[in-house]
């Protein structure tokens, strides 16, 4: 008889320092029921984090886990799943840790196709330092270094993925928790890189994108007559046209993952014995001991 997990199997009792209302509580709970009905147990995931405030999930999550470098938790994760192809494979970080000092990782990652999900929240600011004006903030942003407004452009990081060849495309609303859920589940069955873009509003520093803006500006696309996530043409209208900001699985599609392309053997890595049987190799180590 298979064991019945729920999301308090998937919680540690680390307490969480993000600010009350911050819309990563959201994504926390969504994640750990996506978890507990899919049925994975945490010996069999592992979570790898970025920097900032949502990189901190990472330790509020029952699982392997591995909280690295700024930018860098997209080559670690991918590591990660190559040498250990059982496990389930998750990457988290923020719109500054994903799509400025991690974009170069972000985009090779997107080509290469591991099989891993990689959850992007994005607050249009860099909430751990003070709220200065993200990749994705909007032009005009007033923050704490740009009180004239912020003179950068904003980044789409969907619409880039997608160009770069992404095989799931998909973004949620942290206040919308049971459609959040459902993103999560399917990007976590995708077999692929699959990106879930969750809008997480920052309650303490940016006061423009907040809840109640994001509830007037957001729209779901399966609500679309005729909309196909199968069609990248129509995907790539729905994430860059002027308006509403869509949710949902905005892109689908299958090809052949990076686990696929290198050949591995049917054992794991993980699984080896890769302790050298050389004396010369021993005799070495004890040089350094």
């Amino acid at each position: 008889m298979a064991t019945v997990l729920s999301p308090k199997d998937f919680a540690t009792a680390t307490p969480s320092w993000w600010c009350p209302g911050c819309g990563d509580f959201g994504v926390l709970a969504a994640l750990k029921q996506a978890l507990a009905e899919l049925g994975r147990v945490p010996k069999d995931v592992a979570f790898i984090s970025g920097i900032g405030c949502s990189g901190k999930i990472s330790g509020y999550v029952h699982s392997y886990a591995f909280h690295g470098v700024h930018g860098r938790a997209l080559p670690v994760a991918t590591a990660v799943k190559l040498a250990n192809r059982d496990l389930t494979v998750i990457a988290a970080g923020g719109d500054g840790d994903g799509y400025a000092i991690g974009a170069g990782h972000f985009v090779h990652a997107v080509r290469r196709n591991p099989d891993l999900t990689y959850i992007v929240m994005d607050n249009q600011t860099y909430g751990l330092t003070k709220g200065q004006a993200s990749p994705t903030s909007a032009t005009g942003y007033v923050a704490s270094v740009s009180p004239n407004g912020n003179p950068d452009a904003p980044i789409n990081g969907l619409a880039l993925a997608l160009a770069a060849g992404a095989s799931f495309l998909a973004r949620g609303f942290s206040a919308q928790p049971k459609q959040l859920v459902a993103l999560l589940k399917a990007a976590i069955e995708h077999r692929g890189f699959s990106i879930v873009e969750v809008m997480s509003p920052c309650v303490t520093y940016n006061k423009v994108n907040t809840y109640a803006w994001f509830k007037e500006h957001v729209e779901d696309v399966a609500q679309r007559p005729d909309y196909a996530p199968n069609d990248r043409l129509a995907a790539f209208e729905a994430l860059t046209r002027e308006g509403q900001i869509p949710l949902g699985i905005v892109y689908e599609d299958n090809r052949p993952t990076l686990e696929d392309g290198v050949r591995l053997g049917e054992t794991p890595i993980a699984h080896l014995d890769l302790r050298p049987d050389d004396p010369r190799f021993a005799a070495l180590q004890d040089t350094f001991r």
